[in-house]
């Protein structure tokens, strides 16, 4: 594309483009939450010419929008929102979909036992469940999702170095079947991160395996809905999402998407339940020590 000299006022007009008339202008479908719209395509929030990616933690404006999600140069994110019609789907439909296979397995789980045990407070037994792992490459723990037959269809990856908070889901994942236990009772628990759901049964662990529990791994509803729609018998969903901005605008979404359902939340007294748990563990310990001196 040869380069175009747009002046001040044309990128700040770019900048500016209302970006759920450009998806609707495309057959994308979009879902009002309060003052704000969702992209259903890819459970991002769009706000006038703003979006949020709740996920990722990443937003921006409209151009930042085409570069990221449509794969688009600045130059072509400019004069798509400017009318012209150069840029026509998001990067997805771009590019073939890749295939998915879990990342090889480490031979023992050293840095994974010391991240949830000792840098989260998970309870030990959970080390032990086959579906989470280290991966051999990177040493990052992986939390695994599998289908009714227990094929693995997801897999959601968290660093396990103590300086950083990298996390992702592996190429090809499909998100319907993100990390979850299904048990008996009518009750689904829904978490943003498998850390998170963990702790929450590491604080309640009384006949834990007879509820339902599935980590969005972000704020989308997919692998909620799944569960929903698979499990008949499931029919309580408790929202136990973060003590945030992102948190609460998806309790609003997802609730109204659960209208068929009975549903509630729960809050985390701190930022998310993994907060929590790490401060039950240090009173614990200070009761220990009372206790003990």
């Amino acid at each position: 594309m040869p380069f175009i000299p747009f002046t001040r006022e044309q990128i700040q007009q770019a900048k500016h483009a209302d970006l759920a008339s450009f998806l609707e202008s495309r057959g994308e479908t979009l879902k009002r939450s309060g003052s704000e719209q969702v992209w259903l395509e890819r459970h991002i929030t769009i706000r006038g010419h703003q979006f949020y990616d709740h996920y990722e933690s990443v937003g921006g404006t409209a151009i930042d929008f085409m570069q990221k999600y449509f794969a688009a140069s600045f130059q072509e994110a400019v004069q798509t929102l400017l009318g012209h019609d150069v840029v026509a789907e998001p990067i997805e439909r771009q590019l073939p979909r890749q295939e998915f296979a879990l990342p090889p397995r480490n031979s023992n789980m050293r840095r994974v036992y010391a991240y949830l045990l000792k840098q989260h407070c998970i309870d030990h037994f959970f080390t032990h469940h086959k579906l989470i792992y280290e991966d051999a490459k990177y040493h990052n723990v992986v939390f695994v999702g599998v289908d009714a037959d227990g094929t693995a269809r997801h897999a959601h990856k968290r660093s396990t170095a103590s300086q950083k908070n990298w996390r992702a889901n592996q190429a090809g994942s499909d998100g319907k079947f993100a990390f979850h236990h299904i048990g008996t009772s009518p009750k689904i628990f829904a978490f943003e991160s498998p850390i998170d759901m963990l702790s929450f049964i590491s604080m309640h662990p009384n006949n834990w395996r007879q509820h339902s529990y599935v980590a969005l791994c972000g704020v989308s509803d997919e692998a909620s809905m799944h569960q929903l729609k698979t499990h008949e018998h499931l029919r309580e969903v408790v929202l136990c999402l973060d003590n945030d901005e992102a948190g609460h605008t998806a309790i609003g979404r997802i609730s109204q998407a659960l209208q068929d359902y009975e549903v509630s939340v729960l809050t985390p007294r701190f930022k998310d339940f993994n907060e929590d748990l790490k401060a039950l563990r240090q009173v614990e310990e200070l009761h220990c020590v009372i206790t003990q001196s």
